[in-house]
């Protein structure tokens, strides 16, 4: 056993987890996950900050990690940059679920004619969560192109991991207030702000309190990478503490800089306890997904 499976086998023996789930992880087919990891080797020179990739490894090995780690539940998170690419992303990702029983049914979409049809279809077929990266994708989360999409997705009750926090770059419809917008007209609509909305986390939260179907995860906040540039406001523990029912755990994985521990760890010492840990890194997701009956 590696290194990093022995430290998370330690992490979930402290917190007696029967396992982790991870609502943040990537996987895509070979083609795009290759652009994805060209674009973090030149992150150095887009944004001045150096992001070596941990897990660059072959899509057996990667689910085979995950497998060691003990994370019980992940997902596919990918996502489409441009039109006419989210329903062959879609067909890829029902493909991945099939034959891998424990990764959770993944899809995505895009502001195109047709969206609410491959939705719809995508839902019929079993997706269990959806991807919306807006900084990648450049588009507004308002558009009207997508308004049935939301519609759909708020009626089936299947949630949406949405990049939207304006880190690492800002993108043109980044930031709360699209989300705020777009959460007046579909209150019951489930979100998973990814990143915890780094950096603008008190704005998050905020929607999360406002919207009890608003829900936070993880991925990369904490760590020693991310608060380096986008450090979380000590003054929000307290109000992290209070939402802990709506915390998922993410990582990002395998597009991480720093060891998969690393992540749990950096929760760990946020303070915030036991029971805290336990929701975030199993119970809400086990409880959102309906993993246990």
């Amino acid at each position: 056993m590696s290194a990093t499976a022995e430290a998370v086998r330690a992490f979930r023996e402290r917190l007696a987890l029967p396992g982790l789930v991870d609502v943040h992880t990537h996987f895509m087919p070979e083609r795009v996950l290759d652009k994805v990891w060209d674009y973090f080797d030149a992150v150095g020179p887009l944004t001045g900050v150096e992001w070596p990739i941990t897990y660059r490894h072959e899509e057996e090995q990667r689910v085979a990690l995950l497998r060691e780690f003990g994370v019980r539940a992940f997902t596919a998170m990918l996502y489409p940059h441009k039109p006419a690419m989210a329903a062959w992303l879609n067909a890829w990702s029902a493909d991945f679920a099939a034959r891998t029983p424990d990764c959770l049914h993944t899809a995505t979409f895009y502001p195109e004619e047709g969206a609410s049809a491959y939705v719809g279809r995508a839902v019929d077929a079993g997706a269990r969560i959806f991807k919306s990266h807006l900084q990648v994708g450049g588009y507004d989360p308002n558009d009207g192109l997508l308004d049935a999409v939301w519609g759909l997705l708020a009626d089936a009750g299947v949630p949406t991991v949405i990049h939207c926090g304006s880190g690492p770059v800002p993108g043109k419809h980044t930031g709360p207030e699209p989300i705020a917008r777009l959460l007046a007209r579909h209150p019951r609509l489930p979100l998973v702000i990814a990143h915890m909305g780094m950096p603008e986390y008190t704005d998050f939260l905020d929607l999360a309190d406002r919207y009890d179907q608003v829900r936070l995860d993880t991925t990369m906040a904490f760590t020693d990478f991310s608060e380096q540039f986008s450090g979380f406001p000590q003054e929000e523990l307290g109000r992290l503490a209070d939402l802990g029912d709506r915390i998922l755990l993410g990582t990002d994985f395998p597009n991480i800089p720093y060891p998969y521990e690393h992540q749990l760890a950096a929760l760990e010492r946020l303070g915030l306890g036991v029971d805290w840990l336990r929701a975030v890194c199993h119970d809400n997701g086990a409880r959102l997904f309906r993993l246990d009956g």
